[in-house]
């Protein structure tokens, strides 16, 4: 479904990654881990925008903006709360690859703008002023926005970051029926391994300018190793 291809990344003059390769599947999903400032925000965007980056068959340099907006959705950390922006007009955001150039919403996308709301548990929210959620409530939106883009692939960077422990099993849950029901292609950055461990079919590890994929099976032990957690 997504392939990385011996791609090295800086952050100015440090080199955070060297020749690394990841190959994720339909299906899958694959919590990336690793050190503050190890390079977890800095590859989520690189898939994005490395030309190298292979989606299915194609090279991202190869496909259009749109076409790459069809593919990939993110969920970055940003936090959007603006006065008046009702849940579902956020949610909305997600059809822009799909509207007219004045963004208009047809009724198909109306429709499908309503199951991302409800697959995310927040139908009860609708009508609501974003501002007036907790942060909770505003990830399940985000991932709300992500899932309306209806993109095969959704990348999410520290999902669970900020909230209560309840709250961060519910996202990980979340991603998991996204991936292993809808066959999504997964990949969310996190600190939170714990909640991660149920769920998760593979990590990411990054550590010392490497990126290595293991099973779940044997993530706690490395992890371990690794954090000393």
């Amino acid at each position: 479904m997504i392939r990385l291809e011996n791609i090295s990344l800086s952050y100015g003059s440090r080199t955070i990654l060297r020749d690394v390769s990841l190959h994720l599947a339909a299906g899958e999903l694959c919590a990336l881990v690793g050190c503050n400032g190890a390079g977890k925000s800095t590859l989520l965007r690189a898939i994005t925008s490395n030309d190298s980056t292979i989606i299915g068959a194609t090279p991202l340099g190869n496909l259009s903006a749109e076409q790459v907006a069809k593919s990939i959705a993110i969920v970055t950390t940003e936090r959007i709360r603006i006065e008046n922006l009702l849940v579902e007009d956020l949610v909305a955001m997600g059809r822009a690859p799909y509207t007219n150039w004045v963004g208009h919403l047809q009724d198909i996308d109306r429709e499908i703008v309503s199951e991302a709301i409800d697959a995310v548990g927040m139908g009860n929210f609708v009508g609501r002023d974003t501002a007036s959620l907790s942060d909770g409530e505003l990830q399940r939106v985000m991932i709300a926005r992500a899932i309306a883009q209806q993109t095969p692939i959704i990348l999410l960077d520290e999902p669970t970051a900020f909230l209560d422990i309840p709250t961060r099993f519910e996202v990980c849950r979340l991603l998991a029926d996204l991936a292993h029901k809808q066959g999504k292609c997964i990949l969310f950055s996190t600190h939170d391994v714990d909640s991660a461990l149920p769920v998760c079919d593979s990590f990411a590890i990054i550590e010392n300018e490497t990126l290595r994929k293991i099973a779940t099976s044997d993530a706690a032990t490395e992890i371990d190793r690794i954090f000393k957690r």
